[in-house]
């Protein structure tokens, strides 16, 4: 299994702050290959006959539903694009984040899922639950962090409401939501599959970067903001997703306040490369202009680039972050990564949400309007 890299609730913090921001202003997938023809609504499992589901969620308290969940909310921003893929729709999705509403508008889980667009709201960066919009849903079970404080789950429990909580972070994290996932909806080989996959991947990737040798680049991840630059620490998912693609984490012992830095520090650090976070509205363009990092070599190489927005932001833990560890090793490492990323992403998505993307869809993800002003995107991702 990939190793694990724990996720502080500061580093959490700094992704919600970011939310709220942006609201004001092709053999590396030869495990998928066989995976791709098949249907992604996943094949029944003896909890779809009806019989009663329990498990133990991720505070150590056990959920007992009478049957698979017709009607899931989810406080959990990226919970509802990954339930979707283990059950091969969006039909169970009664109410989501409002942070996961922007985000559907901008990416293009709504061409498969049309729905997804118009899922009512009951949560925004803050976390805390909407009860009157909750009842008035009536979920079998809703979707909460389970490591926030007793005040974010128990006004649903106190309504009788069946509620999962989860712990945010690791690839290990990603794969225990799956499994539930696959319990709630009643389709837990569908789930394997995904977790298969995804095991599959990481050492596929890993291997391939290994395998290139020599130093590894400097990276960072970065939010940028007029007001701020932030960076994630070694507890971050980022952590995984560098070492996957064989990249040093600049940042990975960084000890700022909420991971606030100055331009100093990234100075610094000067990473080789910067991944923009895709929950702010920042563009690499802002970057080469500002002043205060002109000697970074990131900058003076044109090497920033906004991560993808697909089903759901690829940086964080999510179906499509076998994609993201390709991309971060196909920008890292230009000339010796060997990956038909078009081809790669096409057939990812086909075995996640049963969807075929359009060439304007992949540009679109991959924000080719914006990165391809960077050292080597366009003929990286290009047609």
């Amino acid at each position: 299994m990939p190793p694990t890299i724990h996720h502080t609730g500061s580093a959490r913090r700094a992704i919600a702050a970011a939310v709220a921001a942006a609201a004001l202003g092709v053999s590396a997938l030869a495990g998928c290959s066989d995976r791709a023809t098949q249907d992604a609504t996943g094949s029944p499992t003896p909890n779809q006959t009806g019989a009663a589901i329990s498990f133990e969620d991720q505070r150590g308290v056990t959920v007992t539903l009478d049957g698979p969940a017709d009607k899931i909310a989810s406080a959990v921003i990226p919970a509802p694009a990954i339930i979707a893929a283990v059950d091969g729709s969006w039909d169970r999705i009664v109410g989501i984040n409002q942070s996961l509403l922007d985000a559907n508008k901008l990416g293009i889980i709504s061409k498969a899922y049309p729905a997804a667009l118009t899922t009512p709201v009951i949560a925004d960066s803050s976390f805390e639950p909407n009860m009157e919009e909750i009842i008035k849903l009536a979920p079998d079970l809703v979707v909460q962090w389970g490591d926030m404080g007793t005040e974010v789950t128990e006004p649903i429990e106190q309504a009788g409401i069946p509620t999962v909580g989860l712990r945010y972070g690791t690839q290990e994290d990603l794969e225990t939501w799956i499994t539930m996932f696959g319990q709630i909806v009643g389709k837990t080989d569908r789930a394997s599959q995904i977790i298969d996959l995804m095991h599959e991947e990481a050492a596929n990737v890993a291997a391939k970067t290994a395998a290139i040798g020599g130093e590894k680049p400097r990276a960072l991840s970065l939010s940028y903001t007029d007001d701020a630059l932030s960076v994630p620490n070694g507890s971050d998912y980022s952590q995984f997703v560098f070492d996957t693609a064989g990249v040093t984490n600049v940042s990975k012992d960084s000890e700022a306040q909420d991971g606030i830095v100055g331009p100093e520090q990234i100075i610094s650090w000067d990473p080789e490369i910067i991944f923009l976070s895709a929950f702010g509205q920042a563009t690499p363009a802002d970057v080469y202009a500002d002043p205060r990092l002109a000697d970074v070599s990131a900058v003076k190489n044109k090497r920033v680039y906004r991560s993808p927005l697909g089903f759901y932001r690829w940086q964080v833990p999510c179906a499509e972050s076998p994609l993201m560890w390709n991309w971060v090793a196909s920008v890292a490492y230009p000339d010796d990564y060997e990956v038909d990323f078009r081809a790669l992403m096409t057939e990812h998505e086909q075995f996640m949400y049963n969807y075929t993307v359009t060439d304007e869809d992949i540009d679109l993800v991959l924000r080719a309007d914006i990165n391809n002003d960077s050292s080597d995107y366009a003929e990286l991702f290009g047609k």
